[in-house]
């Protein structure tokens, strides 16, 4: 792709992004949503083949869709409030509406289909996009219409997601896949406190990033896409495939690990509502996530492949130009633990 036609469309994905988050009018959010969109398929196609047209196609339907949803919920809002500005959204047809759409866009179950599917379809670099940044426009608006948000269906599809999220990763072996099914989870925990207390949702969505970004960079330095691939990196770069794993550990909410931090605070806050089941739940269905990134970790590590080399492992580094910028994120996606209480009284 042309660097004058890449940097233009990587400005509209990230001022439709800008406009969604600091617009108080609801036509504003809805055109900053459609910017983002449209902007974001070429960059979802950029390795053009039959399978990345695929995902794009299947991301722009769902997307269009989200969109139609949303601008009917804002209508029927207009028509029973009289304003454009995002006020409580006085109608509850308007709120569910409103929350479907926005749980469609953001991938939450049961309307998660679609992620697993783009994640794989599109590169590496892509898939960091959709993971991270293209969460950032939905989660805003959901952050403020909270207070008018149905309470019961946003649990509800939080537990499901926190659920499919572990469910959906046991039987891959791809990393694109396993890391969409992981988003899936951390969006079911994101959303079940947004309600009780949003600071948290932004607590967890910063970790997340962290994480998430981390993990898409070692990926990208090593073009591991498979299990077998990073198995196979063990013998060539186990720095750096140590690292994957640990971060991949920190993903799942291992202990004594920075994952472990907001999943802590989330089951702490939601038992301070008097809400004991659903933390209880998410809680035990999280420990999906941990199997199949400890069930890959013991396949990496413990295992040693055959290989026609003498030399087991080879202590070489192919590419060092991550070890210029990837420290501080490694720090904070794995080592931030200690410092929850400061957290606490932020928050």
């Amino acid at each position: 792709m042309n660097p004058l036609i890449f940097s233009m469309i990587m400005t509209t994905v990230i001022l439709g992004t800008m406009i969604v988050m600091t617009s108080s009018h609801w036509l504003l959010i809805w055109i900053g949503f459609e910017m983002n969109m449209l902007a974001i398929i070429p960059i979802l196609m950029k390795n053009y083949n039959p399978r990345s047209m695929e995902a794009s196609t299947k991301y722009f339907l769902t997307q269009a869709t989200a969109s139609m949803l949303l601008m009917l919920a804002v209508v029927i809002n207009l028509l029973y409030s009289g304003q454009w500005t995002i006020t409580k959204m006085i109608n509850p047809t308007a709120s569910i509406i409103m929350t479907l759409a926005l749980a469609m866009k953001l991938g939450l179950a049961p309307f998660h289909f679609w992620m697993p599917e783009v994640t794989q379809g599109i590169s590496l670099p892509s898939g960091l996009i959709l993971l991270t940044w293209q969460k950032l426009a939905p989660l805003s608006v959901l952050y403020l219409i909270s207070p008018s948000i149905n309470m019961n269906m946003l649990l509800l599809m939080a537990l499901a997601s926190v659920a499919i999220g572990g469910w959906g990763g046991l039987n891959q072996t791809q990393l694109r896949k396993i890391m969409a099914y992981s988003s899936i989870g951390h969006m079911g925990w994101m959303t079940a406190i947004l309600i009780y207390n949003p600071t948290m949702t932004l607590l967890n969505l910063s970790l997340y990033i962290a994480m998430t970004l981390s993990t898409f960079m070692l990926f990208i330095t090593t073009a591991s896409t498979t299990t077998l691939s990073l198995s196979h990196m063990w013998n060539k770069m186990p720095l750096i495939t140590t690292i994957i794993l640990t971060l991949m550990l920190s993903l799942g909410g291992l202990p004594p690990l920075t994952g472990f931090m907001p999943k802590w605070m989330i089951i702490q806050e939601l038992t301070k509502n008097q809400s004991i089941i659903i933390p209880t739940i998410m809680a035990i269905t999280a420990l999906l996530n941990l199997f199949f990134y400890m069930r890959l970790t013991y396949a990496t590590s413990l295992t040693m492949f055959p290989t026609t080399n003498n030399t087991k492992i080879k202590w070489q580094f192919e590419n060092t130009k991550w070890m210029t910028y990837m420290p501080p994120l490694i720090i904070i996606s794995t080592m931030i633990l200690p410092l929850t209480p400061m957290m606490v009284l932020l928050d």
